[in-house]
């Protein structure tokens, strides 16, 4: 496979997943975004120049992830090696449940895709299956790359996604700390079992969900109920912990995001003003939390050959 561009733009969504019972499964695109700049040299050289989230701190070389993953693209159709110079520019908080992993991820492999002669063959699916193989599990990576809300699983170790059609009323609302905690840590105190009423709850609820976002955003509270992972998880989140049970007893559908510390918050249009209100009433005199109200990236990430 011959590369057909030298210089390409790539645009991803953060992302939230689980969306409280959708646990590894389910995952929504946030209107919040990192962009790379993409140049092949003529040289071996690699140069990654990162402002934003991650400046001096993420390795500017061969190790850094975007490049990790666009030398895995490049590989998987057998194009060549060639020298890059990567320009990030990163909004999405890391180590913060909103999936800046998952986004540097399939930044590369897009990034890889418009590089080629032939971007048809990095198509989503591939994209989806390359990205799970180093992420390890498909809930972030299909909500950025379909954009929306998906439905992600693995069929014969293959990962698998469907997008969902989300209602026009649906809005978030993100609560990002400005601590940060490793995805490790939380999936840590999981428990290898859980009881099976718990289990059949959640199931419930997460079938629920997808009727909720898709169709019925008043049933949205009832819907993000959980049992199997967020009450575990609390003992290494104390604080989002805490606003989540607070947001949820004045009946705001609250959740961890991914695998947390920032909260995410679905609800309808409509009721803006008194979220936003209970947000100023339960923050007020406290410090280290950011409220932003990003829209639902319904498009997810795309690649501009420039």
């Amino acid at each position: 496979m011959r590369l057909g561009a030298d210089h390409v733009r790539v645009q991803v969504p953060a992302t939230s997943a689980n969306l409280g019972p959708g646990f590894d499964s389910l995952g929504l695109a946030l209107g919040h975004h990192d962009d790379l700049e993409v140049r092949t040299l003529g040289t071996d050289e690699v140069r990654v120049d990162v402002v934003g989230e991650g400046a001096g701190e993420v390795p500017s070389d061969e190790r850094h992830l975007v490049v990790r993953a666009l030398r895995r693209g490049l590989d998987h159709v057998g194009a060549p090696r060639t020298g890059l110079h990567l320009s990030c520019t990163n909004r999405i908080p890391h180590g913060r449940g909103m999936g800046s992993s998952a986004a540097a991820v399939v930044s590369g492999l897009l990034a890889a895709r418009g590089l080629l002669e032939d971007p048809a063959s990095l198509d989503d699916a591939t994209v989806l299956a390359l990205a799970t193989e180093l992420e390890g599990h498909p809930d972030n990576a299909a909500p950025a790359i379909y954009g929306g809300a998906t439905v992600a699983w693995t069929s014969g170790g293959a990962a698998r996604a469907a997008r969902l059609e989300v209602h026009p009323d649906v809005e978030t609302t993100v609560v990002v700390p400005i601590v940060r905690l490793a995805t490790s840590t939380a999936r840590g105190v999981l428990p290898s079992v859980v009881p099976h009423v718990d289990a059949a709850f959640t199931a419930g609820r997460a079938a629920l969900l997808v009727h909720a976002l898709a169709s019925d955003p008043s049933l949205l509270l009832d819907a993000t109920e959980d049992r199997l992972h967020q009450g575990y998880r609390s003992s290494v989140m104390t604080s989002t912990w805490e606003l989540v049970e607070r947001l949820r007893e004045r009946g705001e559908a609250a959740t961890v995001s991914g695998a947390g510390p920032t909260v995410l918050v679905m609800g309808r249009r409509q009721d803006r003003a008194r979220l936003d209100a209970v947000l100023d009433e339960i923050l007020a005199g406290s410090s280290g939390w950011a409220v932003l109200h990003p829209e639902i990236d319904r498009s997810g990430a795309t690649v501009d050959r420039l």
